[in-house]
């Protein structure tokens, strides 16, 4: 039986989840030394987490500071994608992909 939890429910963070997936050939292709990819990874998986937490907060400032975080996380991805463009190790076609989904 699985039980479901509130914030699996929430578009926003399915997205988070399919931005993680798609990002994994993309980390996968890069050496172990790109500083940034530790960065997306780290700020890519941020993003469902302070969902999931901010979700489970009760009162609404708690709620917004942990969306207010996945929501900078994800910009961060987003300028991520951005270094990884301008240092080519991804294609303008990959980081807009990214960019739609993120």
């Amino acid at each position: 039986m699985h039980t479901s939890l509130d914030q699996e429910k929430l578009g926003v963070h399915q997205a988070s989840l399919e931005f993680i997936t798609w990002t994994i050939p993309l980390l996968e292709g890069l050496s172990g030394s790109a500083s940034v990819r530790n960065q997306l990874d780290r700020a890519s998986t941020s993003v469902p987490l302070n969902i999931a937490e901010g979700n489970g907060k009760f009162t609404s400032p708690d709620r917004c500071r942990f969306f207010d975080n996945a929501r900078g996380s994800a910009l961060e991805s987003a300028a991520c994608l951005d270094v990884m463009l301008a240092r080519r190790f991804a294609s303008a076609a990959e980081v807009q992909t990214g960019k739609a989904i993120s």
